[in-house]
């Protein structure tokens, strides 16, 4: 079963993507901050990540940089409200393998987790 881990510190986006992923046949965990993604990350190894930037703690970028030294074959989506280029390009820079605006289409995403995962 793949494995997946949703970050976000917004409530409503965090459990209503964990019931769509699961749904979708996916092993979900999730995080509310990135200190407690990066601990999710090192006990459950998960192939995919969608992280939001703006968070407490540890925002998504340093997530991103931990992911990226520690555990390369991990995908990373960055599903956030930074819609600025330079946001896109901060976030593709340290290795994002997609980055997405919110709001976000769920139908899209599911999709481009079903093809980051094949």
């Amino acid at each position: 079963m793949n494995k997946i881990l949703i970050v976000d510190d917004e409530p409503n986006i965090l459990l209503s993507l964990e019931f769509l992923f699961k749904k979708e046949g996916y092993k979900v965990f999730i995080a509310r901050d990135g200190e407690e993604a990066m601990d999710i990350i090192e006990e459950n190894d998960p192939e995919l990540v969608i992280l939001d930037i703006m968070m407490p703690k540890v925002d998504g970028y340093e997530v991103c940089r931990y992911l990226k030294k520690n555990h390369k074959d991990v995908k990373v989506i960055f599903l956030t409200a930074k819609s600025k280029h330079q946001d896109i390009q901060k976030g593709m820079d340290l290795g994002a393998d997609l980055y997405l605006t919110k709001p976000f289409s769920t139908k899209d995403l599911v999709n481009k987790v079903k093809t980051l995962m094949n």
